[in-house]
Order: structure tokens, then sequence, then C-alpha cells
């Protein structure tokens, strides 16, 4: 008998120690793993605060979520990069411009109507009311919202000279895929833009395709767009704002105590990211204007012909419902201005 309890209690032992570890195993939650795409190349300011924000959640979660970013576009254009993220498998989210992110929530694209803000007054105003809106808008289409920067005021920007609205007209003016309030804008006014994927812009300045863009400074040169541009036209455009979007059900899967943690660190980062893209636009500014970038001012007949082309352009996307009455009321209110 005691031989028996012997041999039972040898063989017996890695099937007590299973089933006295089994509890502790089963309350250990698996590492919630969330990729990220992005068209921001690699070292560029964006990227290098949000791998600093994907070590925070994993330090301070202690592993139990990680965030993977996909830069430089190595997932595809805006379209490619819904669709993957809508199938749930290869991606969950995206760091996104507004015109990507128009495809599912046209209201992304609010703060780039033309002319909107007279300056980065009216935006340090607006925002902090407007953004909660926006997420919640993101949240009624299936997107959590972890954050929102803003990227800067875009200018108009040409491989020749701009030196009046006529310029404009005759150029083969890029714009941006599915971006519905820049291409309105600049049709209203007269012009023929060339729709294309952002990632596509490069290529296209090479062969000549398109010989116009906007952008802002900073981001002609993280794109590498700026050795090709010669002049910049001194009239902002529009305010462009990038977003940091998950998929909610992929959202949901996060413990609540992890969510917090997760939109505390990336409400910090995107903060970080509109307090200095003031001093990274005008330092790349500067750079391209050292390479021998051309500033050429508009005249103030000019200036007043761009205003009207934005403020039909607002006019025709209100009665259409391009962006909704609520969210532009929310904006003018915030501005103090009358509707």
């Amino acid at each position: 008998m005691r031989l028996l309890f012997r041999c039972l209690g040898l063989a017996g032992w890695p099937l007590l120690l299973a089933l006295a570890t089994a509890p502790v195993l089963a309350q250990t939650p698996s590492t919630q793993t969330l990729r990220l795409a992005t068209l921001a190349p690699e070292g560029s300011p964006w990227m290098r605060e949000l791998r600093a924000a994907a070590a925070q959640v994993r330090s301070e979660t202690a592993g139990r979520v990680e965030i993977r970013f996909f830069p430089g576009g190595v997932m595809g254009n805006d379209q490619a990069v819904l669709r993957r993220i809508r199938q749930g498998g290869q991606l969950q989210g995206g760091v996104l411009t507004s015109s990507e992110l128009a495809l599912v929530y046209p209201d992304a694209s609010a703060y780039t109507l033309p002319f909107l803000f007279a300056d980065w007054a009216e935006v340090d105003r607006v925002r902090p009311k407007v953004d909660p809106l926006l997420a919640a808008g993101f949240r009624e289409r299936g997107f959590h919202m972890l954050g929102a920067a803003g990227i800067g005021f875009a200018y108009l920007m040409s491989t020749g000279r701009i030196t009046s609205v006529e310029d404009v007209r005759r150029a083969r003016l890029w714009v941006p895929q599915n971006d519905r309030i820049t291409e309105t804008t600049f049709r209203i006014g007269g012009a023929n833009p060339i729709s294309l994927p952002i990632a596509d812009v490069f290529t296209s300045l090479q062969t000549g395709m398109v010989d116009m863009v906007a952008n802002t400074p900073s981001g002609a040169v993280a794109l590498q767009w700026h050795g090709r541009l010669r002049s910049l036209y001194d009239l902002p455009l529009a305010y462009v704002v990038g977003y940091v979007v998950v998929d909610l059900r992929a959202w949901q899967r996060i413990a609540a105590a992890d969510q917090a943690v997760i939109d505390r660190i990336f409400a910090a980062t995107t903060a970080r990211v509109d307090a200095t893209i003031r001093r990274d636009d005008a330092a790349a500014l500067a750079a391209m204007r050292r390479q021998g970038l051309e500033v050429i001012s508009p005249t103030p007949a000019d200036a007043a012909t761009f205003r009207d082309i934005g403020a039909r352009a607002i006019a025709q996307l209100e009665r259409e419902q391009g962006i909704s009455p609520a969210i532009l009321q929310a904006i003018r209110e915030a501005q103090g201005r009358q509707p």
C-alpha cells in the first residue's frame, strides 16, 4: 500500500501542480494587441511620439496591452487601411487624416473647411469644445477616438511660381482622395483638381502628373515633397488634423482600467504634438526657404477672392449636409461668430 501511494504521489505531482496553478493562469489576462497603420514616416515627430506612447502603455498596463505601428503607408492607402480595420484581422486602428476618415465619418473633415480659422487663437478656443463631439460621432460609427492632434495650417505649394488665382486655376492641382471639402472648394474656384491617395503624391510630383499641392510645411518635409517644390502661397488654406482611432470591437476587449490608462497616455501624447507643431512648422518652412523655396504673398484682391471661394464652398456643403449642421454650429459658437 505504501508503495502504491509512493507511485501515485510521484505520478500525480504534475497533475496536482497543474490543478493548483490552473485558477491563477485563468485569471491572468492575455495580451491585447492593437495594430495601427499610418502614413507618417518612421523617424518623423509623429512616429517618435507614437512609439513613446506605445512603450508607456505597455509599461503601465504591465504588458496587458501592446500597441504596434505600421508606418510609412506599408499597409496601403486609406481605403485599404479602413478595409483591414473593418475586417478585424490585420489592423485594429490607424493614425489617419480627416480626408481618409471622411469615408466613415464625414464630420471628421469639419476642421478643414476652407479659411474656417482666422488664426491659432481660434483653434485653441474651438477644439476643447468640439473634439468631444467628434469623438462621440466616431463612436456612433464604430470607432474609439484615442486622440486628435493638429498638424498645422495647409498652404498651396507648387513646382513653379504661384502669383495669382489664375495660376491655381491652370495648375495640375492635387487633392486628397475622398476629400470632398477640398475638391468642392477648388472646383468652385474654377480649378480642375486631381484626386489621388496621399501615398501617390511623391511620385506624381516627380513625373509631373501634379505640379501643385496643399500641405503644411512640416508635412511636405516629412513626406519628402519639399525637394520638388519651388514656391509657397502665403495664405493659410485649411487647418489639418490627424486622428488616432481604434475599432470599437477591439477597444471593448480591453479591460476598463486599461482603457483609462490608454486614453490618458494618448491624450497627453496628442497634446504634446499640438504644442510642438507650430514650432515644427516654422522650422520646416525655414529649412525649405534655405533650400530655395520662394514665399509669395497674395495681393489683397486675390486673398479676398480665395476667401469668397471658401465661403461659397462652406455654404454649398451646408446645403448638401456634407458637414452636419450641429458640428458646424458648435464650431461657430466656440468661435463667437453668428451663424
